[in-house]
């Protein structure tokens, strides 16, 4: 029997589940989106809030560490509030947003429920660019000072949320290195009364609403020789959407990256079959916040 064309990462355990909870429906339509993310793009729709329940219960079962939600934009789910009140009593959790849902009655309605769970709840907001104008042409105009905006008044609030950076610049920009990049938006966090930044830095995956590399890197067997796979993420997470369970976030939505309609079904290895796996295996990107 032949070996297969690519190799596998191993299933460890299931540590961390991601819920894809407004499909690929966003309220932006950012350039660079892996997963081209966009207010028509319904090929993932919004998942019940049922489905997320029962979801929930198992991922106990299977003592689960931890909860993400992401998109699309989590905050365009009608339930989502609910939804995240109710997995703070069991999980610690994160959520992925754009930032521009959170105005300063949500901000309060986000502290009300941090603040009464036994679990501690963290907020990303994603920024590209500390330019005001290079940010919005890949995220839309007006997004830099709307994103800041959010994060201001989560951080008043002692919610301390996470800034995420895409390397997109440097990516559109070869020649321009990017050297202090991560001193950069903290310099611009501080700028707005942020004396504790945080800031997440990933790279850029060549899909969704990029161009696919003309010459694109795979993952080889010889390369997971002498590798660890628990350093890829997809060895102990899993996420859900409304018509299944996939591998990973970036390759929600994509046929091959596909493990079944049940979280049962997804607990087995996984192939290491596009270009975006190699992004992970050789610069050790993980979705999660650390």
């Amino acid at each position: 029997m032949a070996a297969p064309a690519f190799p596998v990462a191993e299933f460890e355990y299931l540590d961390t589940l991601w819920f894809q909870v407004s499909g690929t429906l966003c309220n932006l339509r950012c350039s660079h989106c892996f997963i081209s993310c966009s207010p028509e793009n319904h090929t993932l729709e919004m998942m019940e809030t049922s489905q997320i329940f029962q979801n929930l219960e198992e991922a106990k079962r299977l003592g689960v560490k931890e909860i993400y939600y992401t998109g699309g934009e989590p905050f365009i789910h009608r339930d989502f509030l609910h939804i995240l009140e109710r997995t703070l009593n069991d999980f610690p959790t994160s959520v992925l947003t754009n930032g521009l849902p959170i105005d300063e009655n949500r901000a309060d309605q986000l502290q009300r429920v941090a603040e009464a769970s036994p679990y501690s709840l963290e907020i990303r907001i994603s920024l590209d660019d500390y330019e005001q104008e290079r940010n919005d042409a890949v995220r839309g105009k007006g997004t830099f000072r709307k994103v800041l905006a959010a994060y201001k008044r989560l951080y008043d609030r002692g919610l301390l949320p996470i800034l995420t950076v895409t390397e997109i610049r440097d990516y559109l920009e070869p020649k321009r290195p990017g050297e202090g990049t991560y001193d950069k938006y903290a310099d611009l966090l501080r700028s707005i009364g942020v004396g504790r930044p945080r800031i997440k830095l990933i790279p850029v995956f060549e899909m969704g609403m990029l161009d696919a590399p003309k010459r694109p890197s795979y993952v080889t067997h010889d390369m997971m020789e002498h590798f660890d796979p628990r350093l890829l993420q997809c060895s102990s997470s899993r996420i859900v959407t409304h018509k299944g369970v996939y591998a990973c976030p970036i390759l929600v939505g994509e046929e091959g990256a596909r493990m079944g309609t049940s979280i049962g079904d997804a607990l087995r290895p996984c192939s290491l079959y596009h270009s975006s796996c190699h992004t992970c295996y050789a610069t050790g990107m993980t979705c999660k916040n650390h």
